[in-house]
């Protein structure tokens, strides 16, 4: 495959990569916003993620209006306007990012409530690269080699010590389900995008992005009313800025960039480098909230970091490889 059709809209892998680095990283921060407004009102956790979808939303909206605009009078000598995409494949990426988004959101919230956040946590992030790689041989052919495997069972591990060396979680049979289900709808997000991205048709990741958001509004709108969409809150001004900063940054620009890279990135590697989101959670635990790093968070944290590296090396050596072999005339 020649390096034109790996990436939609002539994004390189290398910058691929960033993105995909920067979106796990935005959603770590996204989980330290959360508890400071689960913290300061009586929000709950779908009624946030309801939030979370409509106000991403809101904020692409007028970006993809004034794109629009300015598409709409082309500079003189601009390149000509790729061909529109397929009504039936528009369909499919829209409904099926939409829907997984939908379900891997609300399966995980009711993962964490049914058997606790440490279990909910390791059984989706754990899954969802088992799944993924699973999926993306059985439909794509793609091969981890040796150093890929190893890198995902040190991914694994690591994730493993981080969540589970502090505390011990009680196992509950219907809450690892949910999980496992919220795993599935991470990694069908993830297989989707990259399938339709090894042509280069993967579709507009802004466009995909904010339709996404309107299916899972719509989703999430009967569970969240059932929990209580308003907070009732002592500081509302400090709960509001929370709440635009969830929509903007980890949702609006992180989903976007993760849409984009996605698409050009071998599903596998994209389900070990977003694995920097409990990394960067810790983070920002320690640095603002106060919290303390155990022995075993200190070694889950570096597994990971080992891991998410030696995947983006292999990923980029691979994508050098590529350039470098004659496209098939």
């Amino acid at each position: 495959m020649s390096q034109s059709s790996a990436a939609p809209v002539g994004v390189p892998v290398g910058r691929s990569l960033v993105y995909l680095v920067f979106a796990g990283v935005a959603w770590g921060t996204a989980g330290a916003a959360a508890s400071l407004v689960f913290a300061a009102s009586d929000l709950g956790p779908l009624s946030l993620s309801f939030w979370r979808c409509a106000g991403g939303l809101l904020l692409l909206l007028p970006v993809l209006a004034v794109r629009a605009r300015l598409r709409g009078r082309p500079a003189p000598g601009a390149v000509r306007a790729p061909a529109p995409e397929p009504r039936r494949r528009r369909l499919l990426r829209v409904l099926g990012t939409g829907a997984g988004l939908t379900l891997f959101q609300s399966a995980y919230f009711a993962a964490v409530e049914a058997t606790g956040l440490a279990v909910g946590t390791v059984v989706t992030l754990g899954a969802g690269p088992v799944l993924i790689a699973l999926g993306a041989r059985l439909t794509m052919g793609e091969r981890l080699g040796r150093g890929g495997l190893l890198a995902v069972g040190g991914a694994l591990a690591g994730l493993a010590v981080l969540v589970l060396g502090g505390e011990g979680g009680t196992v509950r049979p219907l809450g690892v389900a949910l999980a496992v289900l919220s795993a599935a709808g991470y990694a069908a997000i993830t297989l989707l995008t990259r399938w339709l991205g090894r042509d280069g048709g993967g579709g507009d990741p802004l466009s995909t992005t904010a339709w996404a958001f309107a299916i899972g509004t719509a989703g999430l709108l009967p569970l969240a009313a059932a929990e209580g969409l308003l907070p009732h809150t002592a500081d509302p001004l400090r709960v509001l800025w929370l709440l635009v900063y969830v929509a903007a940054v980890p949702t609006a620009l992180a989903y976007a960039l993760y849409f984009t890279g996605a698409a050009a990135v071998r599903a596998a590697t994209v389900s070990v480098i977003m694995l920097l989101e409990p990394v960067s959670a810790a983070a920002i635990a320690v640095t603002l909230l106060g919290e303390r790093l155990s022995a075993a968070t200190i070694g889950g944290t570096v597994l990971l970091l080992a891991a998410v590296g030696g995947l983006v090396a292999a990923e980029a050596r691979g994508a050098a490889a590529r350039r470098r072999t004659p496209a098939p005339v």
